[in-house]
Formats: C-alpha cells, structure tokens, sequence
C-alpha cells in the first residue's frame, strides 16, 4: 500500500504543478484535478507492473487532458462574465498542449491517438447530454456513464486491461450521479436531473408522486445498478490495492436511499 500510494502522491505532486499554475489561478477558478481518475490509473498501471518512468509519464498526460476536458465543461455548467469564459477556454487549452507535448517527448505515439479518440467521444456524450439529446433516461444515464469513463476505457483498450473497464466505468457513473444528486437537493443545478425532466415519457409518468421523489427514486435506481456492479466487479480484479480498495468502498457507502433522504428532510 505504502508503494501506490507514494506513486500516486508523488505523481498527484506534480500534476499540481502543471494545473495549478500561479497566474492561471488569477484569473479562472481553481481547477479540480479528480484524484479518483488518477488513482484508477496509477492502479492499472501498477498492476500491468510498467516502469515508474512510463507510468508517471502516462498518468500526467491522461490526467492533463482529462483535466482540460473538465475545465472546458466547468464552462458549460456556469454562468461566468465573458472574459472569464474565454480565460478558462484558453487554459482547457493550455492543459491540452501539455498533453501533447508530454507524449510526444516519450513518443507515445500511439497512445495520443487512442486518447484523442477518446476525447472526441468525450465531447460527442457530453454534446449529447447538455443538448438534452437522449430519448430515454437508459440512454441519457448511458450517455453520462460513458462521458465520465471514455477517455479511461481508451487507456484501459490501449494496455488491453478490459477487465478494470466496466467496474472503473460504472464507479465513475456513481460518483457522477451522486454529485448530480448533491447539486440537486441543494438547489444548484444538475445537467442530469435537467436532462431527465426534459424527458417526455417523465413528464407523462406518475402525477400523483411528486416530481422531485419521482427525480431521486430514477436516480437511486441507478446508484443501486451502478454500485452493484462495482461490488461484483472488486472481486473479480486480482491484486486490487488496499489504497483503491478502501476509496472505492468509502464512495460506496456514500449512497443514501431515497427513502432514507425524504425522511431525514421531512
């Protein structure tokens, strides 16, 4: 445990250094680097045992671009003056050519071609998504499930690790449908809850349950699937580390059942 998790600090160390750069920071947001993500990696490569070097390399180059897709969304979902817009745009950008540049130095030329395919895909769900684009909640939860987790499902094809993809995937849905919860309940806005009332066959469902159970019970139902398939899929991992291990299950134990939250309100 000791030895992924000095990786992964260490790596997280100097992913900072790239991302939280002084004169970006006076003038955007502060970033969020997803420490999930970069765990989920460093966790793949470990156990496939690449050097350090090649590890650290491709951890900061995913990471970078997953960062960069992430400042860009941050722009989508808030309502920020235009100056600050264009700033965040441009250092979305900045994070992309670090990117590059970090691969093409390693000639990982290969792997840019994966991620870039990954990066479309990216943009192609989230399009999907923002644009209330889906037809059913199935496809809108899919659709979610696979903005969170394409660029990762990429590096998973890439090293042909197939095995870590639907449980990584289906973890990453989960924290994403428990945040959208979070920013719902508190009245902040959710992408996901937006996109499902928009929804006909919602608007047409069930009028004597209020809509915001209607909206927590669709939610729950697919917390429920999600962290299902993520229980199965832990054991089915060889060697899982302690260090993911632990933070998978300390997410896990973060879902409340609907029932459970109307009660705590009421």
């Amino acid at each position: 445990m000791q030895d992924i998790w000095q990786k992964f600090t260490n790596i997280k160390g100097k992913l900072d250094t790239y991302v939280l750069d002084k004169y970006l920071l006076t003038t955007i947001d502060t970033p969020v680097i997803d420490d999930d993500k970069l765990l989920i990696l460093v966790s793949i490569m470990e156990f496939l045992e690449l050097p350090y070097n090649k590890l650290e390399n491709l951890a900061l180059s995913t990471m970078l671009i997953q960062t960069a897709l992430d400042t860009h969304e941050h722009i989508s979902r808030t309502s920020e003056d235009e100056k600050k817009r264009q700033l965040t745009v441009l250092a979305g950008d900045y994070y992309s050519g670090l990117y590059y540049k970090l691969l093409a130095d390693s000639e990982e030329i290969f792997m840019i071609d994966s991620l870039s395919n990954g990066v479309k895909e990216v943009n192609e769900y989230k399009v999907s998504v923002y644009h209330k684009e889906s037809d059913s909640v199935e496809t809108l939860i899919k659709n979610v499930k696979m903005l969170e987790s394409a660029l990762l499902e990429r590096f998973t094809s890439y090293f042909k690790a197939d095995l870590w993809s639907e449980s990584a995937a289906n973890l990453l849905l989960f924290k994403r449908l428990l945040n959208e919860k979070k920013l719902y309940l508190q009245k902040e806005g959710s992408i996901v809850f937006d996109a499902i009332m928009n929804l006909s066959n919602f608007s047409s469902s069930n009028d004597k349950e209020p809509k915001k159970q209607q909206l927590i019970k669709i939610c729950d139902h697919y917390l429920d699937c999600s962290k299902q398939i993520v229980e199965n899929g832990m054991n089915k991992i060889p060697f899982l580390n302690e260090l993911l291990r632990s933070r998978i299950s300390s997410l896990l134990k973060q879902h409340q059942p609907y029932a459970e939250t109307f009660m705590e309100e009421g």
